[in-house]
Order: structure tokens, then sequence, then C-alpha cells
């Protein structure tokens, strides 16, 4: 065993680190963080966790030698899924090294009793861990009973619009006032974001290539991250209903038996919550639920269906149109989604009443509301814009919110209707500012 660990670690040493665009994310504030902790970035397959790691060991090379700091992947097929190869790994490194500093350790989750090793050297050496992975074992709703307490969670989205355009290399200095030019350019970016999504090797790859990239992405997250992780026999039933999904906006289980039930699918109520359990566990779909007091509601009113990258939604659904509304939408769940990642007392919901008047985002922090949106494509429709005015004038009087936006392809600006005032904002203006809440 010795020899693969020399090779491993003399591979790294001699390794070049690629050029990293920066992210808007970053670990370097983790890496002197007292008291310690496990730093663990989790999220979607490909979506730049390793690169955020390489990125900080390069700021850490500036004061440290890279005998101090070790990385490895343990998706290297050298490298056996057994225990063995964790026990001996920090005495192996203190033999060619001696004792290091940072310890990077990418899919370490595939090694049989991970999480009890990692417990073990954390509390006897002085060593900072980072640790990766797409599964959700190392989630917080999932992570091991002995590492509670002495980690941290980072979840790692896909490309935000600010990002996307810093890996287009475009500048997107905050401004108040903008070109006609520069507003019809981010407007075509923009559509490319939502045709194509996020994902940091989608965006750099060329026109030819994004598609196919996606969907060898699908295939890999439904095969390794679901059905080989799950043990899933019946394939062509959970591959139907992901189907279903892509096509949807709200699901009931419910409507999604019938649905299956009327394809001549034989699947049960309790192995369709099963599979969408499966699908949330590996970063691929998030679920909404309304907002009420009321458990029993939350539970039996639809759920609002959203998906990692609106590339999967674009490329993947059968619709023949691109459905503009539901990918604006889509986008802005996931940007609210990093807001909630900055404060994790963010809640989000969605709002229906009885005369199925909706609001498609609920914000709340804490006890209070702090926010009603509104995601509305094309705003210049009066009858729609009547609509989303009339759901926001009786949201915002049942839950107290005078906060009220609507978020457009176009339009901006300021009315007032009945006391409350409504603000209007372009989406990919709303992308690129702060919007605290």
């Amino acid at each position: 065993m010795i020899d693969l660990y020399r090779t491993l670690f003399h591979e790294w040493k001699n390794r070049k680190l690629p050029n990293v665009i920066g992210r808007d994310v970053s670990l370097l504030k983790y890496a002197t963080i007292e008291p310690k902790k496990i730093i663990v970035t989790s999220g979607f397959r490909r979506t730049g966790k390793t690169y955020l790691l390489f990125h900080l060991i390069k700021e850490l090379l500036k004061d440290q030698t890279k005998e101090k700091i070790i990385y490895i992947n343990f998706e290297d097929e050298r490298i056996p899924s057994n225990t063995e190869f964790l026990t001996d790994l920090i005495p192996a490194i203190k033999q060619v090294y001696g004792k290091p500093e940072f310890l990077f350790l990418d899919e370490v989750h595939n090694i049989p009793n991970w999480s009890k090793w990692l417990r073990r050297v954390y509390d006897t050496e002085e060593i900072r861990f980072f640790v990766t992975g797409s599964s959700s074992k190392l989630s917080s709703k999932e992570i091991p009973t002995e590492l509670r307490g002495r980690f941290l969670e980072l979840t790692v989205l896909p490309l935000s619009f600010m990002e996307f355009l810093r890996f287009k290399n475009i500048s997107s200095a905050k401004k108040t006032e903008y070109s006609t030019e520069e507003i019809a350019e981010m407007q075509r970016l923009l559509m490319e974001y939502l045709k194509y999504g996020g994902l940091p090797e989608v965006v750099l790859a060329t026109e030819d290539k994004k598609i196919e990239i996606l969907q060898g992405y699908y295939n890999t997250i439904i095969r390794r991250d679901i059905i080989e992780r799950f043990r899933i026999k019946s394939e062509e039933n959970l591959k139907t209903l992901i189907r279903l999904l892509l096509n949807s906006t709200q699901y009931t289980i419910t409507k999604l038996y019938n649905s299956l039930k009327s394809l001549n699918y034989e699947i049960g109520k309790s192995t369709i919550q099963t599979f969408l359990d499966h699908i949330e566990n590996a970063y691929f779909m998030y679920s909404v639920y309304v907002f009420s007091p009321k458990a029993k509601n939350q539970l039996q009113w639809p759920r609002k269906v959203y998906f990692i990258d609106t590339g999967f939604i674009s490329q993947l659904s059968t619709k023949f149109s691109r459905d503009m509304g539901r990918l604006y939408e889509n986008i802005v769940f996931l940007e609210l989604k990093r807001k909630k990642a900055k404060n994790p007392n963010l809640e989000i919901f969605y709002w229906k009443n009885q005369l199925h008047e909706e609001i498609d985002f609920v914000i709340k922090r804490g006890l209070k509301v702090k926010q009603l949106i509104q995601v509305c494509y094309n705003a210049s429709d009066l009858e729609t814009k009547k609509r989303e005015i009339r759901a926001l004038s009786k949201a915002s009087k049942e839950l107290k919110c005078r906060n009220l936006l609507i978020i457009t392809e176009e339009m901006e600006g300021k009315e007032k209707i009945n006391s409350k005032t409504i603000k209007y904002q372009p989406l990919w203006k709303w992308l690129l500012s702060k919007n605290e809440m």
C-alpha cells in the first residue's frame, strides 16, 4: 500500500493546478476559522466543487509548501474501496512528508466508514479538513451522527448570472444606467443563460457541444447518483417520473400516480414518494411548499417543482416551444437559494388561495414575511398584469407584507395600487443587483 501512497503523493506534488475563474463563493475564510471545523462542500455534479478546492489551495500555497497540503480524489480507480486505505493515510503522509496542515478529500464518501475515520483523525490531529461530494451523504440532512457539530456545510449551485458573465469575460460592474445596446446585450446573454444553464463546463463549451454535455450529465446523475446508489430496480418507472416532473410546474403524489397509471406503469404512491426523495437527495430537483400555518395544508396542497439548472428543463422537456415563464421562475428560485445559503433564516414558499390566485415566491425570515415576488415574463399583456397585481394585493393584505416585486422581461419602475407600491424589475437587472432580504 505504501507504494500507492507514494505514487499519489508524487503525482500531487508535481501536478500543475488548473487556471481557476473566481466564484462569488470562496473557501478562504474557512481556512483559519476557529474553532476549526470540517468544511464540507456538497451539491450537484459538475457545479465546480473541486475547482473551489483548487482555488483555495492556490491561495494557501502563497504561505504554505505543497507538502503541507494534500489533495486526494477518491474517484481514482487505483484507490481501493476499503477502510484500510483511510486508516493508513495519515501515517503514510507523515512518513513521506511529515505532518500535513491541510487535507482535501474529494468524494471521500465512496470509502466505507469514512465518517468514523474522519471523526477520529479530526479529534486527534491538528489538521484542517476540506471534504467535497456529489452525494447527499455529505448534506446536513444525511451527515453521519459522529460528525454532527464538527462540520460546516457549503452547498455549491451552478453559476449565478453574475458568475456566468465572469466566465464569459464580460464585465458585470453594477450600474444605474444602461444604454440601449447594453440592455440588448444583457437580454441576449440572459437568453443563453436560460437556454443552456449555468453549469461551468457547459458555459465554457462551444455551442455545438453544450447539449451533448447536458445530456451526459443527466445520464450520469440518473445512473450513478440515483439508480446505482439507491439500488433501484424499476428504472423505467423512475425515468418516466422524472420526465413528468420536467414537464410540470407543480405536483402531488396522487396526480403523479394517476399520470403513471394512465401510461400503464405499475407503481405505488409510497414508491413515488421514495423516488422523489432520491431525486432531491441527488440535488437534481427541489420542492417548494405552499405558505400556510397549518402543516396539513403544506402536505396536502401541490408542491412547486424546480430543477438544479434550466439547461435540463429547456433541453429535456418534451414541450415543442420553450416555456419562458417557467425558465424565468426557475432562475429566480435558484437565485433565492443562493441568498438562503448566505442567510439560513430565510425560507421560501409559494402562496395560493381558494380562488387559485397565486404568488410565485413568499420570502419569510424568522416570523415575518419579508417579500412577495411574482415572476411575469410578459408583463405588457394587460390581463396577465391585472392577474398578477390582484394576487399580490390579496396576498399582501393576508400576509401583512408591503414589499412587493414583479420580475419581468423588460418592464421597470414602480406603480401605486390601492396604497401599495409595486416594483417592476427586469430579470437580468434583478440578477445583477444585491437585493438583500
